[in-house]
C-alpha cells in the first residue's frame, strides 16, 4: 500500500469499504488481509465480505469459538467456490488464531453482507422464514397471529411450495414464469411483515429469553427472506431487459445496505468494520455495467450508504497494479461482473 492506512481511517469511520475491480484475483485478497491486520491494530474488530449473510454465520462461529470443521465452514460460508481461495483461507485461519487468546468481547467477527440473488437463479424464502418463525415460537403463549396452528394461511411450506419453482432459471429470466407475483408469494410477504413487527414489539422478552446476538441472527434470517420475496417480486415485473436487470441489481444492493446497517448495530461499541467486495457495489458513484448489448445503471450499496450515514462510511477503490493498489477515487466504473 502506497499510503499509511491511518490517512483513510477518520475518527467517525465505522464502515471502511475496500473494493476490488474483479473477483478471483489473488492479489486483491492478499492486500485485503494485509490491510485488515493493520486495521485490527487500530481498533477494527470485524470484517464483512461479499458473500451470503446466512451461511457466513457458520464461519463466524468457527472464527470466534472454533466451532465446526474448517473446510466445511469455508465451503458453506463463502459462496461460489471462493472458500477455496488461498487468501480467504489465510484470512479465516489468521482470525481464528488471533481469537484463541482473547476474551469474547475482544474477538474478531466475520460477516457476510450479500444475499443469494443472482441473474440466473434465486432460492425460495421458505428456509429463512421457517428459521425466523422457529425463533419466535420458542416461547409459550405466542400471539394468535403467529401461533403454530393448522391454519393454512400460516403454513409457510404450503404457501412456498416446491423450492425448485423459485430457483429454476426460467423463473428468473421470464417474468411470466416467475412466482413472485402469485397470491401465495403475496401472502408470504404479508406474513413476513407481521413477523418483523413481532421481532420488534417483543424484542425485550425475546432477547431476555435468548440473547441479543441470537435475536439479531434470527432477524437476519427474516431479513434474508424478505429480501428474496422482494427480489422475486421484481422478477415478475415485465420490463425491457436492461430495466429489469438493473432493478434486480438495485434490489440486491439495497439488501446489502440493510445487512451492513444491521452488522453495524451488532458491532456497535466493539470497533469499526472492514467491508470487502466489488467496486460496483461499494463505490460512492452510481454503478454502470455493460452486459452483452445492455447498459445497466443502478445505485450500489456504497452510493446508498454515503448519503445515509455520511462520514461513517469510507471507500477505497481497488485497482490492478503493483504500485498503489488502493485509491480513494470513488468513480470506479469497472465492467467485470459484480
Amino acid at each position: 500500500m502506497s499510503q499509511d492506512i491511518r490517512d483513510f481511517v477518520t475518527p467517525s469511520c465505522e464502515l471502511l469499504a475496500l473494493g476490488e475491480p474483479t473477483h478471483l484475483e489473488p492479489a486483491h485478497g492478499h492486500a485485503r488481509n494485509e490491510l485488515f491486520a493493520h486495521l485490527v491494530d487500530l481498533g477494527f474488530r470485524s470484517i464483512a465480505l461479499e458473500t451470503d449473510r446466512i451461511p457466513a454465520f457458520a464461519l463466524d462461529d468457527h472464527v470466534r469459538e472454533g466451532a465446526g470443521d474448517f473446510d466445511e465452514a469455508m465451503r458453506e460460508g463463502i459462496a461460489f467456490g471462493r472458500g477455496e481461495m488461498a487468501s480467504n483461507r489465510e484470512l479465516i485461519t489468521w482470525m481464528r488464531e488471533y481469537n484463541r487468546t482473547r476474551p469474547l468481547e475482544e474477538r474478531l467477527a466475520f460477516h457476510g453482507f450479500d444475499a443469494e440473488m443472482e441473474n440466473m437463479s434465486a432460492p425460495s424464502p421458505r428456509r429463512c422464514l421457517e428459521a425466523a418463525r422457529a425463533y419466535l415460537a420458542r416461547e409459550e403463549n405466542l400471539p394468535s397471529s403467529l401461533a403454530l396452528t393448522d391454519d393454512p394461511a400460516l403454513d409457510i411450506a404450503r404457501l412456498a411450495g416446491d423450492d425448485e419453482q423459485w430457483s429454476r432459471t426460467e423463473a428468473v429470466l421470464d417474468p411470466a414464469r416467475s412466482i413472485g407475483a402469485t397470491p401465495e408469494a403475496q401472502a408470504l410477504r404479508c406474513l413476513a411483515d407481521d413477523m418483523l413487527t413481532e421481532f420488534h414489539t417483543r424484542a425485550p422478552q425475546l432477547i431476555a429469553a435468548t440473547s441479543r446476538a441470537a435475536w439479531f441472527r434470527a432477524k437476519a434470517h427474516l431479513g434474508a427472506a424478505i429480501g428474496l420475496l422482494r427480489y422475486h417480486r421484481q422478477l415478475a415485473r415485465p420490463a425491457a431487459e436492461n430495466v429489469r436487470i438493473s432493478r434486480m441489481l438495485a434490489t440486491r444492493d439495497a439488501l446489502m445496505v440493510e445487512n451492513l446497517l444491521d452488522i453495524r448495530a451488532v458491532e456497535a461499541g466493539r470497533g469499526p468494520t472492514l467491508v470487502f467486495g466489488h467496486n460496483l457495489h461499494l463505490q460512492g458513484a452510481p454503478s454502470h455495467m455493460r452486459m452483452r448489448d445492455l447498459d445497466l445503471h443502478w445505485y450500489g450499496a456504497g452510493a446508498i450508504l454515503g448519503p445515509l450515514v455520511g462520514e461513517r462510511y469510507g471507500f477505497l477503490a481497488g485497482r490492478p497494479g503493483v504500485d498503489g493498489f488502493l485509491h480513494t477515487d470513488a468513480d470506479t466504473d469497472a465492467g467485470a461482473g459484480a
